[in-house]
């Protein structure tokens, strides 16, 4: 399994290298919302994106990332951040100049001990700011494998292409 998250992110790298105009990385900010907002305070993310235009209004493409959320103070001695690597197809339509609307669908890799990972949403959002630089905002979703739970998070970042 790390052999194959590990070509997929040479492969988004090399997609990067070979078509910049179509590479974004970006960071968001994450607060955990249902179960996850039981037991975990805030996360961290990146994104690794790139995209095809498919037609003037509609970008296809595929994303990876990490994201690691953190335990509340009350939990630390119970258990670890949990820490995911999602592999995923992405779409965003473009509703006007500066707004566009998305989707991610894939698997999320649960890379700490004792997560399993599983199926990965995330309905985005997003504004641009500029040429180079957009607002987002979306939902994230995992429903781990073998377990009655959905990680879920409430994200806003920024993403720049390259």
């Amino acid at each position: 399994m790390k052999k194959l998250l590990l070509v997929a992110v040479f492969a988004l790298i090399g997609f990067g290298v070979q078509a910049q105009d179509g590479f974004k990385i970006g960071v968001n900010a994450q607060l955990p919302v249902g179960d996850a907002a039981d037991v975990y305070s805030f996360g961290l993310s990146l994104d690794l994106v790139y995209m095809f235009e498919v037609s003037e209004s509609f970008d296809a493409g595929i994303t990876t990332g990490f994201s690691n959320a953190f335990l509340k103070s009350e939990f630390k001695d119970f258990g670890d951040p949990a820490q995911f690597i999602p592999i995923a197809a992405a779409a965003r339509f473009k509703a006007s100049e500066e707004f566009s609307i998305g989707a991610d669908l894939g698997y999320a890799i649960g890379i700490n001990e004792g997560n399993d990972g599983g199926f990965y949403y995330r309905p985005i959002v997003g504004y641009d700011v500029s040429e180079k630089a957009q607002l987002t905002l979306s939902y994230s979703g995992i429903s781990v494998k073998d377990a009655d739970f959905t990680f879920s998070t409430i994200n806003l970042g920024v993403l720049f292409s390259l």
